[in-house]
């Protein structure tokens, strides 16, 4: 490579890969055998100006030659060459005493005169001349060494050496030489560190591993120079030695049981390390190692004193009343030392409590509940003590026992106020009790003196108002009527401070629970007083309210107070609180006022009248008092839907009533008193009309009126025996109180038609609300028996009414014909709705 043209002054030439070297003259070669993986290879030649501080780069580019010579089979005789020149490598001691220059090598060639060397050390100053560590004599090629050399700094070099002709040619391939420093045991060696420590428990057993001293040698690797061994030289402090030492790794170990750290806590080691295998020609070096030794719980504490005393006030609390040293060989602040103590007799009624002192290491003794000198003027605790560690045996010692202590406590006697017996005294009264009633005592005591004398008793302000206490017996008594359902004493109860003072102005407290028990002020009552029972003689169901609380009020029991009632009526539990009131057999129509008689669970007895009405009716609704006007009864609303058995009720009593107008018709149109009925009647036949009441005026000089003293005002017209149809028009008359009367036959009204001398009624009119009400009553009851077996219960094959037929009919109940007061107003019947239409159309004929 021409340099010149790069950088004439260039100082300094190097290569970016070692294994190229370039000389001043640019010739390139390499130092060791080149592989090349690719086909091309690229260095840089680094060429420094260091005075100029110029740099410069020549980038050089190697490629492989791929070109093959082939050779014949007769090319494979062996060819004279010219031999190699190749010196031997040469050997230099480390640290050579000389003299120098001292040769190291001669290298000659046959056919150069001139030779010349460039230095590859394999250490520091690589590249460069180790400051002409090295020269070759141009004429002769001897090799010398200027100086000694240092193993560490430069393990071998690598020489180049040239061969040229005067004239410059070279003959010869570059010769790469090899120096090699053969190692002096120059070096002795050294531990990694100035102290090394470690640390191992007391009591540990022998081969336990403390740790490892490391050492380190600078001389060549693997020889004798650097095989160490190691020993402990000295003990600090020099007892039986404890510890041995691995000559070979340098690992420390426990070499006798014997270590307890409350007598030496650490040893210090004097450890020596020596080269050539321990030999005394070696050289070596000494190290320290220091040994800590941990603690364990192998020291049971123990007081200092087996007894203690300490004195108190009596009622002091939370007070520290003693302090207890104890003894304990382990190391301070380790858990092997920190004292645990308890109390293991003494204290059954939890008074006392001791703890540790964290800084000092003390037991503290406190009272935490007073303590009473008129019970007990001392008491005896015994307290033991133990390490928060588990205890550890050591070897060859003998298990020891519990340290334990005496504690003697003496209560001082001080004035106490008075103290109530019990703190807490209950007491129960009865309800309704009467104001100044005494319901107990509650009294205090003076400790010192064991009496209540001289005691006074007060309630403390804001109490119950219905309490006092007497002030020198201490007698409670009530100050009013005790009432559960008045102000305060609703809760049941109260909570009474009560204070006590003496004669030296000292109280005392105690607390009174006064329960109020509920008593039997209250006796039961019936809720509601008026039922309406129909004829179907439905059970009436009567629930009694009582205001007391049990055991005072259910299960409640019924009963008919009137004798004479009670032969009509009975009752029949159902429940605690209910009972069923019904007729025993059969019973008039009417109002019935009856008196019941409840009893609740204490005995109070209560009688609450009822009042029954026992209606011709289906429903309560169609009960209508007497005197009752109907525009003043609640009214069906629109929804209101008939039932089947209502229905065939309003059916027949049509037919009834259309059968009774024809005789009345006939009746009247023949002029005479009194008449038989035509045999259509007797023998069931229909007479058709058109409408189904009597006309405006219905005029009949035959109806006359009965001969009866006791009604007045009455019409009639009689039959025969097996068949009657009467009607009567006057105040307060039914077909029963006409029953009751006798029936007058035609014979008798004959007779009576003109001896009376009573004038003849000559008008005969009749509307159609007199006729429904006459009739419409006895129907229901013939239509009611007639769906009854012998036993009175509904016959299956017999058509039974509900309670919900659909929705209802705009035109309202078929009922409303009844409260018609014009007898032909019968337009509604037009606006029926379609399950109606048959029933009209069989009642009238369009």
């Amino acid at each position: 490579v021409n340099l010149k043209e790069c950088l004439q002054s260039a100082e300094s030439i190097s290569s970016s890969d070692p294994v190229f070297k370039i000389l001043e003259d640019g010739s390139v070669y390499t130092t060791s055998v080149v592989s090349l993986s690719s086909e091309k290879k690229t260095f840089t030649i680094l060429l420094k100006d260091i005075q100029e501080h110029i740099e410069k780069k020549i980038h050089v580019n190697l490629v492989a030659d791929k070109e093959k010579k082939t050779r014949h089979a007769r090319d494979t005789v062996l060819k004279r060459t010219k031999r190699r020149w190749g010196p031997i490598p040469s050997v230099m001691i480390e640290n050579s005493l000389g003299p120098f220059p001292l040769q190291i090598q001669q290298v000659q060639s046959d056919t150069a005169q001139n030779y010349t060397i460039y230095y590859s050390a394999s250490g520091p100053g690589i590249d460069q001349d180790p400051k002409g560590l090295f020269y070759i004599e141009k004429e002769t090629g001897n090799i010398f060494a200027t100086r000694a050399v240092d193993r560490e700094e430069y393990p071998s070099f690598q020489i180049i050496c040239f061969a040229s002709t005067p004239d410059g040619y070279s003959p010869e391939v570059p010769l790469v030489h090899t120096i090699r420093i053969e190692d002096d045991n120059d070096n002795a060696p050294y531990f990694t560190q100035d102290v090394f420590e470690f640390c191992v428990p007391e009591n540990s057993k022998p081969g336990v591993t403390v740790g490892q001293m490391i050492a380190e040698d600078r001389d060549e690797p693997y020889t004798l120079h650097t095989t160490l061994k190691y020993r402990i030289v000295s003990q600090d402090p020099p007892v039986t030695p404890v510890f041995g030492i691995h000559g070979d790794t340098g690992v420390i170990s426990v070499l006798s049981p014997q270590l307890d750290r409350e007598l030496v806590p650490k040893y210090t080691l004097l450890i020596e390390v020596r080269d050539m295998a321990g030999q005394p020609f070696g050289l070596c070096t000494t190290g320290t190692a220091v040994i800590k030794i941990e603690d364990t719980n192998d020291n049971a504490p123990s007081f200092k004193h087996m007894q203690y005393e300490a004195r108190v006030e009596e009622n002091r609390v939370n007070v520290e009343i003693l302090r207890v040293t104890v003894l304990d060989h382990d190391e301070p602040g380790s858990p092997g030392s920190g004292a645990v103590f308890e109390i293991i007799r003494g204290n059954d009624d939890r008074s006392f409590e001791i703890t540790t002192d964290r800084n000092t290491n003390e037991g503290i003794l406190c009272v935490v509940k007073g303590l009473d000198y008129e019970i007990s003027k001392q008491r005896t605790l015994v307290i033991t003590v133990n390490n928060e560690a588990p205890y550890v045996l050591a070897p060859h010692s003998r298990q020891l026992a519990q340290s334990t202590s005496t504690v003697i406590v003496h209560v001082l006697d001080i004035d106490e106020g008075p103290v109530f017996k019990p703190c807490l005294l209950t007491l129960e009264v009865k309800e309704c009790e009467e104001m100044g009633t005494l319901i107990g005592r509650y009294v205090a005591e003076d400790p010192e003196t064991g009496n209540s004398e001289g005691i006074c008793y007060r309630i403390a302000p804001g109490q119950c108002n219905w309490i006092n206490i007497a002030e020198k017996t201490g007698e409670v008594r009530t100050s009013k009527i005790l009432d559960r359902d008045v102000g305060d004493m609703r809760r049941g109860q109260c909570n009474i401070t009560v204070l006590a003072i003496d004669r030296n102005g000292k109280t005392g407290t105690g607390t009174i629970q006064v329960i109020i028990r509920p008593g039997n002020k209250n006796y039961p009552r019936i809720a509601k007083n008026e039922y309406i029972m129909c004829r179907d003689r439905k059970p009436i169901c009567l629930t009694a309210q009582d205001g007391d609380v049990s055991p005072f009020s259910m299960p409640f029991v019924y009963r008919v107070a009137d004798r004479s009632l009670s032969a009509s009526w009975k009752i029949t539990p159902h429940n605690d609180k209910s009972a069923y009131l019904s007729p025993r057999g059969d019973i008039p129509f009417g109002k019935y006022t009856i008196p019941i008689s409840v009893s609740d669970n204490g005995g109070k007895q209560g009688v609450s009248y009822i009042t029954v009405n026992y209606c011709n009716c289906d429903t309560p609704s169609d009960c209508i008092d007497e005197g009752t006007d109907p525009r003043d009864l609640p009214r069906a609303g629109p929804n209101v839907s008939l039932g089947v058995w209502a229905i065939l009720a309003m059916i027949l009593g049509s037919l009834l009533l259309l059968l009774i107008l024809i005789t009345i018709c006939g009746c009247c149109g023949s002029g005479i008193m009194h008449r038989q009925v035509t045999d259509d009647c007797a023998n069931h036949n229909l007479i058709i009309s058109n409408t189904e009441a009597p006309g405006e005026e219905v005029m009949d000089h035959n109806i006359i009126p009965l001969q009866n003293t006791n009604d007045q005002g009455g019409y009639g017209i009689k039959t025969g025996d097996q068949q009657t149809f009467e009607m009567v028009k006057g105040k307060g008359h039914t077909l029963e109180s006409i029953k009751g009367a006798g029936h007058q036959t035609l014979g008798s009204v004959k007779e009576g038609g003109g001896g009376g001398g009573q004038p003849m009624m000559d008008t005969c009119r009749y509307s159609y609300s007199e006729w429904h009400n006459f009739t419409h009553p006895r129907l229901g009851e013939k239509v009611h028996l007639c769906r009854q077996d012998e036993e009175q219960k509904h016959s299956e094959d017999y058509l039974l009414s509900y309670n919900y037929e659909g929705k209802g009919s705009l035109a309202g109940s078929v009922g409303c014909c009844s409260d018609q007061h014009e007898e032909e107003a019968l337009d509604f019947l037009d606006q029926l709705e379609p399950k109606f239409r048959t029933l009209a159309e069989t009642c009238i004929k369009r």
